[in-house]
Formats: structure tokens, sequence, C-alpha cells
């Protein structure tokens, strides 16, 4: 029998077509599951989170070690909050009464703990406070709003109320960041879709790369989620709302960079599979090479004392991995599917011979016209651009990254802000948030002593759980006895030898006054001896923040240029880039410094914005370097480096303006949460990424290139090849 070979080639075919669908398809229904899975969780982070300064403190640092100890020495982990009642006029005793009452009803709600002081009327008698705590597993943003209105109805006619201290700036912090899961990924992903249906005019290509973003961000939160509910990661709302925005961010600009390849292949063949396959092998190195650096750059935040810090890095870096994953495997599954139905009504024409004319490189065009410019003026572009750039990041000795308040964390209406106002106006400053001194008992005095003659002590007490109130006051004579002459003194409270002390100070507890009072304490007394509290706290976060920055800022540069070095086969290409982006955020940080104090009069910078933008912006910013650099590279091998510069801008202008306006819309899209370092971050980051985008990858980087030639890829078999 002969066999003409025909039966045996359709079956290849329909094998062939039938492995083209099926295994797009499993894919899909693989991250549809993923999805299934992680999109119930978007509501639940809040049970894996914890927003508590001191979670996030190194484990060495001396407010980390008196916050273990509060409960020993307490008897409990509630937090403390402060009511505050403040009358027009000098409060009679029927009002001082009726707020007293008022406050041991306080108890009646849940979330309250029993142990309530009394009302304490200020020396002007206009005001009144009480210290109430709330228990530590209660809802805290819903408890503080239920206990100011309860109060503020039981308290009498004319006397506002106030909830501040701990407790009352805790609650505005969980209220800020309330609307991560809804509003900021709504947001977000809006700005998105706007931008994709203006780019492409397509309404099935925006849903297909959303579709891309949104999938990748539930298998990451899947992932997240689980690890911190098994306490192997620490999350916190700063860390949700970054992990949500970069890998909406981040997916979105890898898959435009697929949807390009894949368009530009349609033009030259009618077969869908063979242009997604193309795509993918044009696509693979630039995405992994740009995931890469970005996962990179964030696992070095490991190195961060601060726990906010080194765990925003493994958080971060497992968004950055499925959001390269779900390009190259969720995008050109779909693709695969819809083929050129994608771009409807804006369907890519078959059109080889035109495609073949152009030789691979648009010709019309502002992106053509751009290249043109470039060829001519080189040497005056990249030099101007520079000098514009270096004008912009002098502005960076005004930005003031210090730290900021714990009352200013919150911008907009705060309550207690505004209570702390009024603590301030009628009470010491530091009334409710005392600096806790954890010292040897026989030293009790000695230390007692030191802090009493501090100019920011207003007074000191001691922990003693046989007293009414927990606590005994210290003077320079001893402790004091509570109750009618010849009372004896309470016995402090003693754990494993020492007591707990707590200095009430003069300023209020966020304050710089507060700030330098404990520095200098810390520096009078002995090194045994423990100074805690929220002061503290914000000191030695502070610390760890400016020492983190200083350590990982180079660390990331090296990390980073070694990789680029690796991508390009290049020594000089990738010192050139990494110098380009460094300036880029100079200039970044110089607008924004301005733009902070002059514009939006903030009060100041936490230490970790420059961190975090430095992060973001070197190691996102220079996914654009890459996306260009790689393509210069991949036609300077064919047509020379001059020309290779050229082609690469022409042909990857319009899709790295995409990608670069969506990273900046979905970082802009930060700013709607009232937390004052996500609104910092949201602007350094948007405006550097667009700094990005339209002068340095647009202009110095390409006139740069061009202007150096062949040489730029030193030491490769390239820098050797043709101009």
């Amino acid at each position: 029998m002969v066999h003409d070979g025909t039966s045996s080639a359709r079956v290849r075919v329909r094998r062939h077509s039938w492995a083209r669908v099926l295994i797009p398809v499993l894919l899909i229904l693989a991250w549809l599951v993923g999805a299934g899975l992680g999109g119930p969780l978007f509501g639940k982070v809040d049970e894996v989170s914890s927003n508590d300064q001191t979670s996030y403190l190194p484990s060495s640092a001396d407010a980390t070690k008196v916050q273990a100890l509060l409960g020993e020495f307490n008897d409990g982990d509630s937090i403390p909050a402060i009511a505050v009642f403040v009358g027009s006029d000098e409060l009679s005793d029927a009002e001082l009464e009726t707020i007293t009452d008022a406050v041991a009803d306080a108890p009646a709600l849940d979330g309250i703990s029993d142990e309530v002081s009394p009302a304490i009327a200020s020396d002007d008698g206009i005001a009144a406070q009480a210290f109430i705590p709330i228990q530590s597993d209660a809802e805290l943003a819903d408890t503080a709003r239920a206990l100011s209105a309860k109060l503020q109805t039981d308290a009498p006619d004319g006397v506002t109320v106030y909830i501040t201290g701990p407790a009352g700036f805790s609650a505005d912090l969980v209220a800020g960041f309330s609307g991560i899961d809804g509003l900021l990924l709504g947001v977000a992903l809006l700005a998105v879709f706007v931008i994709l249906i203006l780019v492409y005019r397509s309404m099935l290509l925006p849903i297909v790369v959303l579709s891309t973003s949104l999938f990748a961000l539930c298998v990451a939160l899947l992932t997240v989620w689980w690890l911190a509910k098994a306490e192997v990661l620490l999350l916190s709302g700063q860390t949700q709302g970054i992990l949500f925005i970069l890998v909406i961010g981040a997916a979105t600009d890898y898959a435009l960079l697929f949807v390009a390849r894949f368009r530009e292949e349609l033009r030259d063949t009618r077969d869908k599979g063979a242009a997604v396959l193309a795509a993918w092998k044009g696509s693979f190195e630039p995405i992994l090479a740009s995931g890469g650096t970005v996962i990179a750059g964030l696992l070095c935040l490991l190195l961060s004392d601060l726990k906010s810090n080194s765990t925003l890095g493994p958080v971060a870096a497992i968004g950055i991995f499925f959001a390269m994953l779900s390009a190259l495997t969720l995008l050109p599954s779909m693709l695969l599917l819809f083929g050129r139905a994608v771009f409807w009504p804006r369907r890519p024409a078959f059109e080889p011979a035109v495609v073949a004319a152009e030789n691979g490189m648009p010709t019309k065009g502002l992106w053509a016209k751009l290249a043109g410019l470039i060829k001519r003026r080189p040497r005056l572009i990249w030099i101007a651009t520079t000098l514009v750039l270096l004008a912009g990041a002098a502005g960076v000795t005004q930005l003031n990254a210090v730290g900021v308040p714990q009352s200013d964390l919150v911008i907009g209406e705060s309550e207690a802000r505004d209570g702390q106002v009024a603590l301030g106006e009628h009470f010491p400053g530091g009334s409710g948030s005392p600096a806790y001194v954890v010292v040897d008992e026989a030293s009790l005095q000695d230390v007692a002593d030191v802090l009493l003659t501090h100019d920011g002590v207003d007074a000191v007490a001691v922990t003693a759980s046989d007293s009414p109130s927990g606590t005994a006051e210290v003077t320079a004579d001893g402790i004091s006895a509570v109750g009618p002459p010849g009372t004896p003194a309470p016995d402090p409270t003693v754990v494993d030898g020492d007591v707990m002390l707590q200095a009430t100070l003069t300023d209020a507890a966020d304050s710089d006054a507060a700030a330098s009072t404990v520095r200098d304490l810390r520096a009078q007394l002995t090194d045994d001896v423990l100074i805690g509290g929220v002061t503290a706290t914000s000191v030695d976060t502070n610390d760890a923040s400016i020492h983190d920055r200083n350590l990982i800022i180079p660390v990331i540069l090296v990390v980073i240029m070694l990789i680029l070095m690796l991508l390009l086969r290049s020594i000089l290409a990738p010192v050139l880039l990494i110098l380009t982006t460094v300036l880029s955020f100079g200039t970044a940080m110089g607008v924004s410094a301005l733009v902070f104090n002059g514009i939006f009069h903030f009060p100041g910078a936490d230490p970790a914005v420059p961190l975090y933008g430095f992060v973001f912006l070197v190691a996102l910013g220079i996914d654009y370097n890459i996306f260009l650099m790689t393509r210069v590279r991949e036609e300077s091998i064919a047509h020379g480096t001059r020309q290779g510069v050229l082609r690469g801008l022409a042909i990857t202008g319009g899709v790295i303006t995409s990608a670069g306006l969506v990273l900046a819309a979905t970082f802009a899209a930060l700013s709607v949460i009232p937390i004052l370092f996500l609104v910092q971050l949201a602007f350094i980051v948007a405006f550097g990424v667009l700094l990005d985008t339209f002068v340095v990858r647009s202009l110095l980087v390409p006139a740069l290139s061009y202007d150096i030639g062949r040489r730029i890829w030193w030491p490769s078999k390239l820098g050797r090849g043709e101009d």
C-alpha cells in the first residue's frame, strides 16, 4: 500500500490545533482558580495585618524591648485612649461629676476595658481628662468612634469631647487605610482602563490587559495573605497599598510591551500563533530583566533594620513575580484565543509589503520625527537635558525628611489631633503618652531624680499594682502615699528585679522637643536603663530609617548595575543608564521638595520617603531604559549602533510612553488614601516616572547613546562594530 503522507500531515495539523486551544485554555483556567481563591481575601487583609509602629522596630531597639515588657507591668495589652473634655468656661462641680459618671460608664461599650481612670480636672479648671483603655482585639476605629459618640452624648451641654492618645491616633490610621481594598483599587483600575482605551481605541484589549493585572494581584494577595497568616511575613496597610499599585502598574507595563510586539508581528504574518510566539520571544528577555531588576531592588530592603521596610521587600517581590508570570502566560493565552479580534475595531492589517518597505522602522509620527531630531543635534540635546535636570535636582536640599509628628500622619480632619491640641492647652503636653523607663529596682530613686531634674519632664510615677490608679507618684522624697496621712506608700510592681517609671513629658509626645528630651535622657542614663513609649518609638523608627536609607541605596545601585551589565553585555552602557536614572531621581526629589514645602505646606517627610522613592523610581524607572536599550541592542546588531538607537527609539516610543502613563497613574492613585507618607510617595513616583518617560528615556538616553556611538557597548564585541 502506498501512502502519500497527506493523512499523517492532517493528523499533525489537527493535533497542533488542539494544542493551540488546549494549552491556553488550561492556563487561563489555572489563573481563574487562583484569582477565585485570592479575590475574596481583599476584604480580609486586616485579619493578618498590623499598623502598630512598635511591631516594625528592630528587636534590638529600646522601644521594642519596653513594649514587650508593658504587658508584664500593666497586666494587659490594651491600647490607652485619652478622653479630653473641654468646656467654654471653668467646669462646675456638677459638670465634673457628670463627666466622671460618663467615664465610669464607658466600659458598657464593647471593646472598652474596665480599668478606666477617674476624670482629672486641669489646673485652669476648664478641661478634664480620663484614661480609657481599648482592648487590643477590638475594632479600633469603630470602638474609638463609638466611645467618642457616647461620651459626647453623656457629657454636659457645652462641653466638647475628644478621643486622642495612642488609641486615637491608631484609630485615625486604621480609618485612613480603610479605603485600600475598595477606593484605591477602583481608582487605579479606572485610571488604567481610561488610558488603555485612549491608547488602543478598543474595548476588548483594555479588558484583557486589566485581567492580566487583576489576576496577578489576586494570586499575589493569596500568597501574601497566607504567608502573613503563618507569620512568615508582616503585613501593614501601607505595604498592602503599595502591593496593589505595584502589581497593577508593573503587570500592565509588561502587558503593553507584549501587546506591542504582538501587534508588530501581526502586520507580517496571518498566523496568530506564530505572532504570539514571536512576541513572546521578543518580550521574554526585557520583561524578565525588568522584573528581575525590580525584584532584586526590592529584596535589598531585607537589609533594613525596620521590619516595615524588610517585609515590604518580599511582599512586593512576590507581587512583581506574579505580574511577570501573568504577562508571560495568561496574556499570551488570551491573545492566542482572540487573535486580531482583540484590537477591534482597529485590527492591525496584514501588510508584509509595507513592513518590508519600512524595514521594521516607522517613518512617520512623533517618534520618527524625534529620532530625526536626535540624529541632527544629539550633543546639544543631552547637554541641555542634563542641565535642566540638574537645576531641578538642586531643590533636594529643601527636603525635610527627618520624620513627622504622629499627629500629622493622617491628612484632613482628625479628632485625635484636635484632642492633642486641647490636651496641650490645659495639661502637660505629654499627658497620656508617657515615656516608659525600665530600671533596676535598686536604682529607682536615682533614675527618678535624673528625670525630675530635666526640664522636659513634668512628673514621674511608678507602676504599682496595689495603687488604686495603678501608679504612684515619685518625687525627690520617694514614692508618695495615696490616701489619708499615715497611709503607707504603695510598693512598685517588680518584674525580674526591674520597675517601670512613667515620665510625663512637658511637650507633646510626637513633638521635636519631646524627641530631644528622650535623646537627652538616654545620654544621661546608663545603657541598662531602657526608655520606651510613643516618643521613644518615633525616635527609634527615625534612626532606623536613616540607617536603612544610607545602607540600602548604594546596595541597590550596585545590584541593578550588575544586572544591566549581564543583560546588555556591556560596562559603559549600564553605568550611563544608572547615572541618568539617579539624576532623574534627584530631580524628582528636588521638585517634590519644592512642591511639598511651597504648595502643599506639608510638615516634613518620613525618612523612609526618599528610600521608597528611590527603590521605586530606580527599580521601575530603569525598566524603560531596559525596554529601550534591549531593543536598541537588537537593532544595533543588524544595523549598527547609531541607526540602532534611532530605530529603537522610534519602535518603542509609543509603547514605553503608554507604559509610563499607566505606571504614573497607578501610583498617583495612592493619593486617595489620606496618609501623608502615601500621598508624598504617590507624587514623587508619579512625577519621577513621567520625567523618566518623557525626558530621560525620550531625550537624554537616546541622544547620549547616539553621540557616543558603538563605544556605548564597551567592552563587548558589539562595541567594536559599526557606529
